[in-house]
């Protein structure tokens, strides 16, 4: 191993099989150097031996890599056309749909999308797929335990039917967390299932490098069956659909045509 980032990269690829260089290096590179500065080390050298050694340091690090800011219904307009204008009409020809949030973070939007599931299909069962890099965040995710900062764009009416206050924080009711399941995925590396009708990969491609990002967005055309719609985040839209087999349907919505 080597005192660069360079070598640093390639020593993560080998232990853990995350390839940092699919993700934009100036960025990272600020990310992990405050990482490993504020634990005392001067080097990615140093930092790289102290994690072959410290697992704690290892969940520590997978932690500060991946970008963890989440709240439910985020941009809450982008919800409301999902709730009334895409997912209608996704189940006009089907009770069920095969449902996946890309990069769930901690939770807030697989929940977020079980809600409005819930409340489009009126109640009807729906089973969603979690997904995302970080092990830590999705056990806090299946515990579904949240402060009242991440709950600001509920509607009024979503956070009474389906949240339950304990002490200074709200915990997301029994029948919306048994609709999620949650499971960890490297999304540049990991194969990919397929026949999705909805795939939510939101603020987390803008991290990526150009190539990357062109690589999973092949990858999200290929999982999603005909038909099947893409959600993207607010600064992630797709200004050349066509080359993935996507057409806009919306803002920040991809049909697969």
């Amino acid at each position: 191993m080597t005192n660069d980032y360079s070598g640093f990269v390639t020593y993560i690829k080998s232990k853990t099989g995350i390839d940092l260089a699919l993700y934009k290096e100036a960025q990272m590179k600020r990310r992990l150097t405050s990482l490993y500065e504020k634990k005392g080390y001067g080097t990615f050298k140093e930092f790289s031996n102290a994690l072959t050694s410290e697992q704690n340091l290892m969940d520590e690090f997978l932690d500060r890599m991946t970008i963890n800011v989440s709240e439910f219904y985020r941009n809450q307009k982008r919800w409301e056309v999902l709730e009334t204008k895409i997912l209608p009409d996704l189940i006009k020809n089907q009770s069920q749909l095969k449902v996946w949030s890309a990069a769930c973070s901690t939770g807030e939007e697989p929940y977020s999308l079980a809600m409005v599931l819930n409340k489009v299909q009126k109640g009807r069962f729906n089973h969603i797929l979690a997904t995302d890099l970080d092990r830590l965040a999705i056990e806090k995710a299946k515990i579904g335990l949240y402060n009242e900062r991440a709950l600001a764009e509920v509607p009024e009416d979503i956070k009474k039917e389906h949240f339950i206050k304990q002490g200074a924080f709200f915990k997301v009711s029994d029948k919306i967390k048994s609709s999620v399941t949650f499971k960890q995925q490297n999304l540049l590396n990991d194969r990919f299932d397929t026949g999705f009708d909805l795939i939510v990969c939101r603020n987390v491609m803008i991290y990526f490098t150009e190539e990357a990002k062109d690589e999973l967005y092949h990858k999200f055309s290929r999982a999603l069956k005909k038909g099947g719609v893409l959600f993207v985040g607010s600064t992630e839209q797709i200004f050349n659909p066509g080359k993935y087999g996507f057409e806009s349907i919306e803002t920040f919505f991809y049909r697969k045509i």
